[in-house]
C-alpha cells in the first residue's frame, strides 16, 4: 500500500474569514469520482472543515505536465482556498491519488490528443454532411406542406423568368400535343398499382407543364409539381428523329423528382446546415428567401437521379411506353455542343437551369466521377435502355 504520508502536501489555507493564512497539510485520497481532499492542521487548536469529495473542489488544471506551476491555487468554494508552493509535488500527489486529466485538459497540453480530436470532429462533420443531413432532410420533408412548396417554387420561377428564361417559341399546337401526353402520364400515376410509386403518403402535388426558351436543352422540376421543358430539348429530340416517347420519358423522370420531393429535400437540407436555428424558431420568412436561391443553384444528388430514373422506368412501363427513346435522347444531348442558340446540348435531370449535370464529363472510374454528386449520363442511358433505371450509377 502507498504510504499516506507520501500524499501529504504542505499548503497555506485561507479560510475566507481571516486574511492570515493557516499552515496545513493537504491529503489527497482516491475516490469513486476522482481524488478527494482532506486538511490536516499544523497549528494546535485549528478547526478544519470535514473532508472534501471530488466534486466539492475546483481542481486547478495542469497546463504543462513537464512544467508544473510554481504556485498552485485550489478553490475550496465556501471553505476558502489553498495555496501550494510546490506545484510538482502537488501534481505528483494528485496523480498518485488517481487523478486523470479530462479530454479538454489533454487537448490543451498534448498536441497529439488535440490533433486526434480535431480529426475526429472533422470526420464527424463530414459524415453528418454526407449522410446525416440528407437523412434528416428526408424525414423532415414529410412535414413540409404542399402550399409552402408552391410558394417557394413560384418565387424561384419568378426569378428565372426575370433572368435567363424567355417565353417559349414552340407552336401552340406542339405545346398542346406534349401537354396531352403529359396529362396522360399524370393520370397513370394516380391509378392502380402506380399508387405505390408515391414516396410520401398523402402527398398529392399538382402537376403542371410549362415551356420556356432562352437556355440549353434541359428539363427541370420545381417542388409542388411544376415541370419546365425548354424549346431546345424539344428541338433536339426532333433533330435526332426520336418519337415523343423520348420527351415523355424525360417528363416521367422529372415527375419522379417531384414525387420524391427532391427539390424540397435539398431546401430542407440546406436549411438544416445554414438556418437550422431559424427553422426551429419558426423564422419561415428567411427560409423562403433562401429556398428560391437553393432551387436555382443546386444540383440533384446521385441518389436522387437514381430514384427519378427508377420512377421513370416504372411509370413508363405502367403506361406501356418504351424507355429506350429517353435513353437515346440522353445520349444525343450529351454529345459535343453545336454552338447554336437554345440548342447547346445539356443533359436533362438537373435540379434547376443552373444545376447542370456536373458529372457528365467524367467517365466511370475516374477521380472526377468519384467526386461528383451526379451520375454519369452514359451509364444512366445504358441502364435506362436496358429497362433498369434503378441500377443507374
Amino acid at each position: 500500500m502507498t504510504d499516506p504520508v507520501a500524499t501529504l502536501v504542505r499548503a497555506r489555507w485561507y479560510d475566507g474569514r481571516s486574511s492570515q493564512p493557516l499552515p496545513v497539510l493537504v491529503g489527497l485520497e482516491p475516490g469513486p469520482r476522482g481524488p478527494g481532499l482532506r486538511l490536516h492542521p499544523l497549528t494546535p487548536g485549528t478547526a478544519v472543515p470535514p473532508p472534501f469529495a471530488h466534486d466539492d473542489v475546483e481542481w486547478p488544471e495542469a497546463w504543462r505536465p513537464s512544467r508544473a506551476q510554481r504556485t498552485v491555487v485550489v478553490d475550496l468554494r465556501q471553505a476558502g482556498s489553498l495555496e501550494i508552493d510546490d506545484g510538482a509535488q502537488w501534481h505528483a500527489a494528485l496523480e498518485a491519488a488517481g487523478a486523470r486529466p479530462g479530454l479538454a485538459q489533454r487537448m490543451q497540453t498534448r498536441w497529439r490528443v488535440f490533433a486526434g480530436v480535431l480529426l475526429a470532429a472533422v470526420l464527424g462533420l463530414a459524415l453528418f454532411y454526407r449522410y446525416g443531413t440528407p437523412w434528416a432532410a428526408t424525414q423532415l420533408t414529410r412535414f413540409v406542406p404542399l402550399g409552402w412548396e408552391q410558394s417557394i417554387s413560384q418565387e424561384a420561377m419568378r426569378e428565372l423568368d426575370d433572368g435567363i428564361l424567355k417565353p417559349s417559341r414552340l407552336p401552340p399546337e406542339r405545346q398542346a400535343a406534349l401537354r396531352e401526353r403529359f396529362d396522360a402520364l399524370v393520370a397513370q400515376l394516380g391509378t392502380g398499382e402506380a399508387s405505390s410509386l408515391h414516396r410520401y403518403r398523402g402527398y398529392a402535388p399538382r402537376f403542371e407543364l410549362a415551356f420556356r426558351s432562352g437556355m440549353p436543352a434541359n428539363a427541370f422540376a420545381l417542388p409542388g409539381g411544376r415541370i419546365v421543358v425548354t424549346d431546345a430539348l424539344v428541338n433536339a429530340a426532333a433533330r435526332a428523329g426520336l418519337p415523343d416517347d423520348a420527351l415523355v420519358g424525360v417528363l416521367a423522370h422529372e415527375m419522379g423528382h417531384v414525387v420524391h420531393r427532391h427539390g424540397t429535400r435539398l431546401v430542407v437540407e440546406q436549411g438544416v446546415l445554414n438556418v437550422g436555428l431559424g427553422l426551429a424558431l419558426g423564422d419561415v420568412s428567411s427560409v423562403v428567401s433562401m429556398a428560391s436561391t437553393v432551387l436555382t443553384g443546386l444540383a440533384y444528388r446521385r441518389g436522387h437521379e437514381r430514384e427519378a430514373d427508377c420512377f421513370a422506368v416504372a411509370l413508363m412501363q405502367r403506361a406501356a411506353l418504351p424507355v429506350a427513346p429517353m435513353a437515346d435522347l440522353l445520349m444525343h444531348i450529351d454529345g459535343p455542343p453545336t454552338g447554336r442558340k437554345d440548342d447547346s446540348p445539356q443533359s436533362e435531370g438537373g435540379a434547376t437551369p443552373q444545376a447542370r449535370d456536373q458529372g457528365d464529363g467524367a467517365r466511370s472510374g475516374s477521380a472526377a466521377d468519384w467526386l461528383s454528386s451526379h451520375p454519369d449520363t452514359a451509364a444512366r442511358a445504358q441502364a435506362l435502355k436496358a429497362g433498369r433505371g434503378c441500377g443507374a450509377s
